[in-house]
């Protein structure tokens, strides 16, 4: 048999100094790891379970140095500073002590948001996917192998657009750490090797529009450079 028309090429990231690409199978997001974030959206955090949602494979891209459309049907457009995790060993009931050991590297990410159309999801009791998962909605810099310096349990996390900096804290402020994070979600799904996480944003989330220039940058870990148009 022959595929009806071309698939799509699979989705990938760079890796820093390395000729290889790291290939997409999914995307996890924890909402609500920073709790000052949580109590500026309006929530409180407990310490009982994470919080997730996916986006799909393909909505999740290198981006540094590019260009990325404002998505349409948004009147307000928002951006959420993020710690991207990307496993090259997967499993079930995995141990908060071998967790880490799951990570191949580590990304600057965006989680971008049409936060109107969130609002009235929740507003509603509906499901998020409209205002999370959609085209160039998870964008990345160049994967940071661990044994380069990177560390996802401390570290000055922020993002400045147009110069002026939105976004400040530190990786330390995590609700769950991303060790406890990587365990909880195995005991929900079969973790494999391509699986991805964005750890969650600090406080400081705020609109975007075409013409804005966004900065990232997490201590250790590298830079995320995005126009938007």
């Amino acid at each position: 048999m022959s595929y009806l028309f071309a698939p799509p090429p699979p989705p990938t990231l760079p890796i820093l100094d390395s000729d290889q690409v790291f290939p997409i199978r999914r995307a996890f997001c924890v909402g609500r790891n920073y709790a000052a974030h949580a109590a500026e959206m309006g929530n409180e955090v407990d310490r009982e379970a994470p919080f997730y949602f996916l986006k799909s494979a393909h909505h999740v891209l290198f981006a540094d140095g590019g260009e990325v459309p404002v998505p349409p049907r948004t009147e307000n457009y928002q951006h959420e500073i993020e710690l991207v995790a990307a496993l090259d060993r997967g499993g079930t009931g995995i141990a908060v002590a071998d967790a880490l050991d799951h990570v191949l590297g580590y990304a600057v990410g965006l989680d971008m948001t049409r936060r109107d159309l969130q609002q009235d999801s929740k507003d509603k009791r509906r499901s998020w996917d409209t205002s999370k998962d959609f085209e160039y909605s998870g964008l990345c810099s160049v994967l940071c192998p661990p044994g380069k310096g990177a560390r996802p349990d401390q570290g000055a996390i922020t993002l400045h657009v147009n110069g002026a900096l939105r976004q400040s804290g530190d990786l330390a402020d995590q609700v769950w750490s991303l060790a406890e994070i990587i365990a909880d979600l195995s005991t929900l799904y079969q973790l494999e090797a391509g699986d991805v996480i964005f750890t969650g944003t600090p406080s400081g989330v705020g609109p975007v529009v075409a013409g804005d220039a966004l900065l990232g940058a997490i201590e250790g870990i590298g830079t995320l450079n995005v126009q938007l148009r």
